[in-house]
């Protein structure tokens, strides 16, 4: 059985995106396509109807094309399990208030049992400061915390199973 991997919005943002002047960005961009041309196979990958809701914002035709990237991504339920968890990590500080929808990528995940959360997000997510706290609070709740990775994170050794 293959490992489960909830997406988070900033990883299919960066796959659609067009290719940015700032090297940084598009040092991601490119990360995140190789990632998903050559390691996402790897993988059982999920999104959520919040990862829905964010990337069809905006202008209508990149909306468009990030949904169609995600066709075929099983989507994982916001539970009230979910929703406990994210206003837990809000209310430790885990996950800074005014960023919910972090909370609830973290929640969904967790709830769900996957094994991975992908992101981009290094401010409020994939943060090394807070990795630890989102960690106790999910575990609190008898749940195993997911790896939160980004696509450089998670790829390159590809094992047989």
């Amino acid at each position: 059985m293959k490992p489960t991997v909830y997406i988070e919005s900033s990883v299919i943002s960066y796959l659609a995106s067009r290719p940015s002047r700032d090297i940084i960005i598009a040092g991601r961009q490119a990360l995140t396509l190789d990632w998903w041309e050559r390691q996402r196979h790897r993988f059982e990958l999920r999104i959520s109807i919040l990862v829905e809701e964010e990337i069809g914002k905006g202008d209508a035709r990149a909306a468009a094309k990030r949904l169609a990237l995600v066709a075929d991504i099983p989507s994982l339920t916001s539970s009230d399990e979910a929703v406990r968890i994210a206003e837990s990590l809000l209310a430790t500080g885990a996950v800074p208030i005014g960023n919910e929808e972090d909370a609830l990528h973290i929640g969904i995940a967790a709830a769900q049992g996957a094994e991975y959360l992908l992101t981009w997000n290094f401010k409020y997510i994939n943060n090394a400061e807070t990795k630890s706290a989102i960690a106790e609070v999910v575990e609190s709740f008898d749940c195993a915390c997911p790896q939160l990775c980004s696509p450089e994170e998670l790829g390159g050794v590809e094992h047989d199973r």
